[in-house]
Order: structure tokens, then sequence, then C-alpha cells
């Protein structure tokens, strides 16, 4: 009987649990190998006030349906839930102001909206007018945000609207990001419309068309959305290896992989490198890692991979009683404005978005009113806003909130979580470079890579990528097994794969 392919996934994340599950359940040996103590990736959640809360991505766009799917596959389902139908409030001027309605990403559809929002300046709200009239706006390769709205819309659109929303998601600078790369809903039909305004009219009329009136935005799992990564671990589909991280590898002569394995965690007990044989690998780390790999095996991908840039970034989660607030906190969050020179640039009543928390406050023991509330900071180019202890990060993040809503008194408990280098970043040409990537490690034969530097940074983008990751290497690595080198080198056999 042919042995089965074995491949070895490179990253245990969304991405490289999925692809791992995929290709376990097509039938193939699978080994995951992470470089950090735990699997997740930047899917994580801990205890705050004695509840489980996300400390990275707290839900998934429920329009998309790879993670509901997944989910449902899972057997998870019975443990989705949907935000309370809470609006979000931008902080701008000096004031929380309602978004105005019609906007996708920021980029206002309805003028009058915009107005009666006054999220902008008057001198902002007429500039913006302007592009009902101004000629066509070229869109030659791949514009930034910055240089297509602001050209359209003017600076004020930008800088109060479109950066604090894309900042909430890429962490990343107007300035630098793709057009095409961030707003994909969008820029198409703003290279068939003179007017931007008409452009996101005709984009939020195809969202609506594709989703089902009434259905919930986003979704989530009851217990956080990184119980999603933890169920994928617990499959069987693949046996994941922590604190083991990949530092070479090489082709065989029957066409396979060979990749050294070490301890990676300074905590982790020392133990020799091992060589472990797989007919195909799946790159599911972020891409500076997959440059290095790569790099003595094809220059040019390592080049390309290592030209994708990663914004840092910081949650702090608090949770405070509901005495300290003078009034109900508006709404599920809010975003900042960039121009407000804030510490923070969002913050979300995760307890009033979210009311299975308050559920888990109630089963715990704490009070249910308790607010628990996460407050995102950082983007490209603010790394020295980061630079600062935990306490410090907390205290400007207290004080911010103080602020903009008046809470009042320390909160009784809380919790800073850093993500170091993140969040790759979409700057211009993104789309080209992934293109290139793409077609240069096909070319390699039985490697795949995926992950958000490339498909979205969404989970369900996540999961589609190493979808297809999965997809593209099944079949050379099922053709591979029969003529696999069954050699491994390792002090410890158990931990050896043939």
């Amino acid at each position: 009987m042919q042995p089965k392919p074995h491949v070895v996934v490179v990253g245990a994340g969304i991405s490289g649990l999925t692809a791992a599950y995929r290709l376990g359940r097509a039938g193939a040996e699978v080994t995951v190998v992470e470089a950090a103590p735990r699997v997740g990736g930047k899917l994580h959640a801990s205890p705050v006030a004695g509840v489980p809360v996300d400390a990275g991505a707290e839900s998934v766009l429920a329009r998309r349906p790879e993670a509901l799917d997944l989910i449902d596959e899972l057997g998870l389902s019975d443990r989705v839930e949907h935000p309370a139908p809470l609006p979000a409030a931008i902080y701008s001027r000096g004031r929380l102001r309602s978004f105005p309605k019609g906007q996708v990403m920021g980029v206002p559809g309805d003028l009058s909206a915009l107005a009666r929002s006054r999220v902008l300046s008057v001198p902002g709200v007429l500039r913006a007018g302007l592009d009902r009239v101004l000629p066509h706006t070229a869109m030659e390769g791949d514009p930034s945000v910055a240089g297509y709205i602001g050209a359209r819309m003017g600076r004020e659109v930008v800088e109060r609207l479109v950066e604090p929303m894309l900042g909430g998601v890429y962490a990343g600078r107007a300035e630098r990001l793709s057009l095409d790369s961030t707003l994909p809903q969008l820029a198409p039909q703003a290279r068939q419309e003179r007017s931007l305004a008409r452009a996101v009219g005709r984009a939020a009329r195809e969202q609506r068309a594709r989703s089902a009136p009434g259905a919930p935005a986003f979704a989530t799992l009851r217990g956080g959305i990184a119980t999603l990564t933890r169920a994928l671990a617990d499959s069987g589909a693949a046996r994941v290896e922590t604190s083991a991280t990949v530092r070479r590898m090489e082709r065989t002569p029957s066409g396979g992989w060979s990749l050294t394995v070490g301890a990676a965690a300074p905590d982790a007990p020392a133990s020799p490198p091992r060589e472990v044989a797989a007919d195909a690998v799946v790159l599911a780390c972020p891409a500076p890692a997959a440059a290095k790999l790569l790099r003595p095996l094809a220059p040019a991908v390592a080049d390309d991979l290592a030209g994708i840039e990663y914004a840092s970034m910081a949650v702090v989660t608090f949770a405070y009683p509901a005495s300290a607030f003078a009034r109900r906190p508006p709404g599920s969050g809010f975003l900042v404005s960039a121009r407000e020179h804030l510490t923070v640039k969002a913050a979300t009543f995760s307890s009033l978005k979210w009311p299975w928390l308050s559920r888990e406050l109630r089963e715990a023991g704490r009070d249910p009113e308790t607010v628990l509330v996460r407050c995102s900071i950082g983007r490209a180019g603010q790394e020295d806003r980061l630079q600062r202890g935990d306490d410090d990060l907390a205290a400007a993040a207290a004080a911010d909130l103080a602020a903009v809503c008046g809470i009042a008194g320390d909160p009784v408990e809380r919790r800073v979580t850093r993500w170091g280098g993140g969040i790759p970043q979409y700057n211009t040409g993104h789309g080209s470079r992934v293109e290139r990537i793409r077609a240069e490690v096909a070319g390699l034969g039985g490697l795949a890579v995926c992950g958000a530097a490339y498909d979205g940074i969404g989970i369900p983008a996540c999961i589609a990528g190493a979808t297809r990751a999965a997809e593209e290497i099944r079949a050379p690595a099922a053709g591979a097994a029969g003529a696999r080198a069954y050699t491994t080198t390792s002090d410890d056999p158990t931990r050896s794969h043939p």
C-alpha cells in the first residue's frame, strides 16, 4: 500500500491550522510546527474579570462564508454568537459622533449625511462635495488610499473617516496603503465611476444584494473566537508541535523536502536539531520568517517576502465597575480620528457588544454590569507609542477613556497584550507582489504559502487562503509519497517522522 503523503505546515495560526485540517481530512499525514509555546497565533483569549476575552481578533465577518462554514464543520455552530445591535461612533473634532450613513470603510457616499454627522468641519464637507463636479481622476497602477480618496474628497475625509477605519484593520497609514488591496469592494467601482461618492453608493448596493436582509455583519464564538484555533488543533487531523522552529529547508534527491527543526522558545527544554522529511510544505508563518527559509533556495521570492512590512500594536483590556460610568457607554465602541492625537485608536465595549460576556460574568460570580473595554493602540510609524511599560501604556489608555467617555475611577482589572510586528501592511503594489510570490513558490514544487500577508487580514480571508494552499499541494504531495526517503535524524525517535 502506498504510504500517505507527509506534509509539514510551518505555523499554527488560523491559516496553518486550517491548511493542516484540510490536508489531514483529505488523507495526508500532517505535522504542524509552531515556534511559539502555544497555538493560535494572533487569535488568543485569556481571562479578564474571570471570563475569557479575546486579546487579538474578536470576530469574523459573517458576510463571507468561510469562517462560519468551518465553524459548522467543527461542530461549533451552537457556540456562535452575534453582536448586540448597537451603533459604533467616531471621536472627531473633540467629541463622539455617529458615522455618516451610506459610507463604505469610511468613504462617504451620501454627502448630505456626511454634513449632518459633523464628523468633518464645514470646509471639509465642502471639499468633499467637489467630488460631484471634479473631472475623472486617473487611476494608473495601484494608487494609495490617501492619494486617490484625497484627490476626490480632500484630506479631511481621509484623516477623519477613512484612516480610522483602515487603522483598525491594517494598523497602516493611508499614504502607503494600496487602494486595490485594502478597499477591494470599492476600487473596481471607483475605476468605472467619475464620482467617488457614486462609486461608494454602487459598492454599498452590491454589498446589500449579497447579504440577507437584517443578517448580522459579524459573529464570534462563546468563549472567544480564539476557541476556533483550539478546536482545529484538537481535531486530530494533524500532529501539532509547539516551541519548535524550522531553522532550514532544503530539497531532497527524491524531490521532497528536509526541514531542520529545533527548540524555539527561551523556556523550552533544550533539544538538538532534528531533520524532518516531508513530501510537501505549507509556509503559514509571517512573511519575514518565510523569506529567511526560502532565501537559500529562491532569492527573488525571498526579496518579495521580505518587502512585506509589518506594523506593531497593543491591546489593553480593562474591567470597569458600572459605577465608573456617569452614563451608559455610547454604543459598541468608537474609532478615533487621526487628527485627535490620542494614544488609543479604537475602543470596544466588549461586554455590551457581545451579550454572552455578561452572561459569563454572571456565571463566574462577577457583577454582570461590569464593563469590559478593549483599547487598540499603534499604527505603522507610531512605534514610539508602544515604547513604554505596561503600566504606562495602560495609564495612557485609561486617560483617553476618561477624556472621551467620562469614565471615573480605576479599573478593577486590566490586561496588556502586545503584538510586535503582528499586522502585515498592504502597501501600494501589494497585489502584484503577492502574484509574483505565488508564481515563484509554485515553481519550486510541493510548496505553498498562506496567511494574513497574502489574501486578507480577516479570519475568513485567512481560511480561504489556507484552503487554497492545501489544494495547491495536495496532488503533488500524493504523487511524491511513493518516492519519499524514509530517513530522518533525531535523538528522540518519538518526535521523528518517516
